[in-house]
Order: C-alpha cells, then sequence, then structure tokens
C-alpha cells in the first residue's frame, strides 16, 4: 500500500513536471520573441540614424563644395576679366609703340635726305629743302614777286644739286619778268635751257625768254628764239604756242 502510494506520488510529480514543461515553454519563447524583436527595431534605427548622420554630412560636403566651386568660379571670372584688361592693356601698348615709332620714324625722316622726283628729274633732296621751295613758290602765288624772287634765289644759292634747281630757276625767271626785269628774268630762264635741255621747263623758258624779248622791243632776237623753240622741242604743245606767236611778230 505504501509502496503503491508512493510510486502514484512520484507519476503526479513527473505528470506536474511534464505539465509544466508543456505549458510552460511557449510563454518563455514569446518572451524572447519580442526582446529580439524590440532589439531589430532598436539596430534599425540606430542604422537609420546612422544612415541620416551620414547623408546630413554628405550634404553639408556637397553644399561646401557648391560654395567652394562658386567661389572658385568667381576667382576664374575675376581672372578672365583681369586677362581681358591685360590683353586690352598690352593691344593698346602696342598700338601706341607703333604710332610712336611711326612719328618718330617719320620726324627723323625730316632731318633725311630722301630721293625725290620732282618735274622729272630725280635726286636727293636735303631735309628742308622741299619746304623752302614750296614757300617761295606760295610767295609767287600770292603776287609776292619781290620776296619769291629772293626766296628763289637763295634756294638756287643753298640747294645747287637739287632735283628743284631747273624749276627753281624757271619760277625766278617769271617772278623777275613780273617785276619787269627783263634781263634778270632771261639770263636765269637762259640757265634752264642751257644747263637743263632736256628738263620739262626748257620749252617754256624759250618761250618766256622770246616773250622779254618782245617786251623790249627786241623782236628779230624774239624770232630767233622762237624759232628755235620750234627745232628743238617742235613735238611738244608749247612749240605749237611758239609757231602761233611767231606769225604775229611783224
Amino acid at each position: 500500500m505504501t509502496h503503491r502510494f508512493s510510486w502514484l506520488r512520484v507519476t503526479a510529480a513527473t505528470c506536474a513536471a511534464g505539465a509544466a514543461l508543456i505549458f510552460g515553454t511557449p510563454a518563455h519563447a514569446g518572451l524572447f520573441d519580442d526582446d529580439q524583436a524590440r532589439q531589430a527595431v532598436l539596430d534599425l534605427r540606430a542604422k537609420s540614424d546612422n544612415l541620416a548622420s551620414q547623408l546630413a554630412a554628405a550634404q553639408r560636403t556637397i553644399l561646401d563644395q557648391s560654395n567652394r566651386l562658386d567661389q572658385l568660379n568667381q576667382q576664374v571670372a575675376t581672372l578672365r576679366g583681369q586677362s581681358e584688361d591685360l590683353a586690352n592693356q598690352f593691344t593698346t601698348l602696342q598700338k601706341q609703340q607703333k604710332d610712336y615709332y611711326t612719328d618718330l620714324d617719320s620726324r627723323l625722316k625730316k632731318f633725311e635726305p630722301q630721293q625725290q622726283t620732282v618735274d622729272g628729274v630725280e635726286g636727293t633732296v636735303q631735309p628742308g629743302e622741299t619746304e623752302a621751295f614750296n614757300t617761295a613758290s606760295q610767295q609767287f602765288r600770292n603776287g609776292e614777286y619781290k620776296n619769291a624772287a629772293a626766296s628763289f634765289r637763295s634756294f638756287i644759292a643753298q640747294y645747287t644739286h637739287s632735283p628743284y634747281q631747273p624749276t627753281a630757276q624757271y619760277w625766278l625767271g617769271n617772278a623777275l619778268y613780273a617785276l619787269r626785269d627783263y634781263k634778270g628774268s632771261t639770263a636765269a630762264l637762259q640757265n634752264v635751257v642751257k644747263n637743263y635741255p632736256q628738263h620739262p621747263r626748257a620749252p617754256e623758258a624759250l618761250l618766256a625768254i622770246a616773250n622779254n624779248q618782245v617786251e623790249q622791243g627786241q623782236k628779230t632776237a624774239a624770232k630767233k628764239t622762237l624759232e628755235q623753240l620750234i627745232a628743238q622741242y617742235g613735238s611738244s604743245t608749247v612749240a605749237q604756242t611758239a609757231q602761233s606767236k611767231l606769225s604775229q611778230i611783224k
């Protein structure tokens, strides 16, 4: 009897333990799953916070880089503007330098002999020579015959090898003719005919000499001069004028 009671008690205890094991396990397992889920949520939250921090850092970096790029663009624009200014300044400086040397060269040329052709005669023109001739010519055109004669005489004496010589002597003869100095005029014009017989002014000088002779009443001498003109320069237009004038002298 006692042995049966003990066996029942052991069996009951065993059943109770089994029941406890069977019914107690699901409750423990559920608690364990909630902890894992909670931990997973925390892990996800941590990862999300971390990603958010990384994203914010990346955005700050991008913003910094964008600001830096803007600054670089501004610097490039500034440098480009400075470069254009320097290029313009350089171009202006080059032009000024070129103009300076061109002006300097033209100024220096005024003090250097120059090759020039005057009335078909080529020669070396000295500094101031052209100006002196032009001054005398302008005086003649202005009717200042006395001053013109003096200026042409001075020119002829100073520039003895000038290509202006035959032209200057021709106009000296005309200035003296205007002053009624027929002898002086004839002497100046004869220099043209004698020293420059191929010059374009030579036939004109002969015609002017004939006029001087007519003015002095030297008709025979005038006819001889006109005949010389026609004989030497028959193909010139001046020769035609001489022929007409010759027929008028009685």
